[in-house]
C-alpha cells in the first residue's frame, strides 16, 4: 500500500524529474545514448497491445491536422523569414516534425483515443517523408527526394510499425504474454521516463558544443520553439474537441518527434536551427507534467466523491 502511494505521488513528477536527471547527465549521455530505440520500441509494444486496430480509421480531424502541420509549417516560415532566416527554420521544422512516437503512451493516460492517436502518427509521419525533400529543396537544400524520403522512412517507420506488428503477433500466437502487457500499461510511462533522460542529455549535450557567439540566436530560437509548442496543443485541442477528442487532438499536434526534428534541421537545413527543436523537448514535456499532474489529481478528487 505505502508502495502505491508512492508512486501516485511521483507519478507527476517523474517527467520533471528525469528532464532534470537528463540535464546533469548530458556529459555522459551519449555512452547509453544506444537504448533509447529498444526503450521506445518496448514502450509502443506495451501500449499497442492494448488498442485494436480495428479502430483505426483516417478521418476528418486526421486531415484537419495534418492540414496545420504541412501548412501552418510553411505560415510560420513565412512569416519568419522576413527577419531572420535561421528562426524561420526553427520554427518551420518545429511545426512540420511529425508527432511523436511516444505520444500514444501519453495520450492513453490522459484517458484519449491511442487509435486516433496512433493513425494520425502514421499519417504524419508519411506526410513528412514524402513531401520534406521537396519542402526541403525549396529553402534552399540540395537534396534527393528518393534518398531523402527512404532515408526519413528508414528512421521513423521500424519505431512506429515494429512494436504494431510484434503487438499483433502476440495476440494471434501467445495470447497469455499479450495479456500480461495489456494489463501492465504502467509500465509504458516508467519506461518513457527513463528514455527522456537520454532525450534530454542529448539534446543539452547539443546545444552546449554550439559556440557562445550563437547564445543570442539559441536564445531566439528556444522562443520561437516555445511559442510553437503552444499554439500546436491549443490547435490540436480546438481541433480535437470539434471532432470529439481534444486530448488526441492536442497530443497529435503538440508532441513532437524532436530526435527526427533535430536530424532533419542538422541536415537538410541550417544546423543552429536544430536548437529549436531541441529545446522543443522540454516545452512538450513540461505541457505533458502538467497535464498528467492535472489528470491524477481530478481522478483523486472524483475517487473521493
Amino acid at each position: 500500500m505505502k508502495l502505491a502511494l508512492l508512486r501516485s505521488r511521483l507519478k507527476p513528477w517523474m517527467l520533471p524529474i528525469a528532464m532534470v536527471t537528463g540535464i546533469f547527465c548530458s556529459p555522459v549521455i551519449d555512452a547509453v545514448a544506444f537504448l533509447a530505440p529498444a526503450l521506445i520500441f518496448v514502450m509502443l509494444l506495451i501500449t499497442f497491445c492494448k488498442i485494436d486496430t480495428r479502430h483505426f480509421r483516417i478521418t476528418r480531424m486526421t486531415w484537419a491536422l495534418l492540414a496545420v502541420q504541412v501548412v501552418g509549417a510553411l505560415a510560420v516560415y513565412g512569416a519568419l523569414l522576413p527577419v531572420n532566416r535561421v528562426l524561420a527554420q526553427g520554427a518551420f521544422i518545429c511545426v512540420f516534425c511529425p508527432t511523436a512516437t511516444a505520444a500514444p503512451v501519453i495520450t492513453g493516460m490522459l484517458g484519449g483515443s491511442v487509435p486516433r492517436l496512433v493513425t494520425y502518427s502514421l499519417v504524419s509521419n508519411v506526410a513528412v517523408a514524402l513531401t520534406a525533400p521537396l519542402l526541403f529543396s525549396m529553402m534552399g537544400s540540395d537534396v534527393s527526394f528518393m534518398e531523402s524520403a527512404v532515408t526519413i522512412a528508414a528512421r521513423v517507420f521500424p519505431l512506429i510499425l515494429g512494436p504494431l506488428a510484434v503487438a499483433l503477433l502476440l495476440r494471434r500466437t501467445v495470447p497469455g504474454v499479450h495479456g500480461v502487457l495489456a494489463r501492465n500499461q504502467g509500465l509504458s510511462f516508467y519506461i518513457w521516463a527513463v528514455s527522456l533522460i537520454i532525450v534530454v542529455g542529448r539534446a543539452v549535450s547539443f546545444m552546449m558544443a554550439e559556440p557562445r557567439t550563437a547564445i543570442p540566436l539559441m536564445v531566439g530560437l528556444g522562443a520561437v520553439s516555445m511559442v510553437c509548442c503552444a499554439a500546436q496543443f491549443t490547435i490540436g485541442r480546438r481541433i480535437g474537441r470539434h471532432y470529439g477528442d481534444r486530448i488526441a487532438g492536442a497530443q497529435a499536434l503538440g508532441q513532437k518527434n524532436t530526435v527526427l526534428a533535430v536530424w532533419m534541421a542538422i541536415a537538410y537545413l541550417n544546423p543552429i536551427s536544430s536548437v529549436a527543436p531541441a529545446a522543443y523537448v522540454a516545452w512538450h514535456n513540461i505541457v505533458n507534467s502538467m497535464q498528467i499532474y492535472r489528470k491524477m489529481h481530478a481522478d483523486a478528487k472524483a475517487a473521493r466523491q
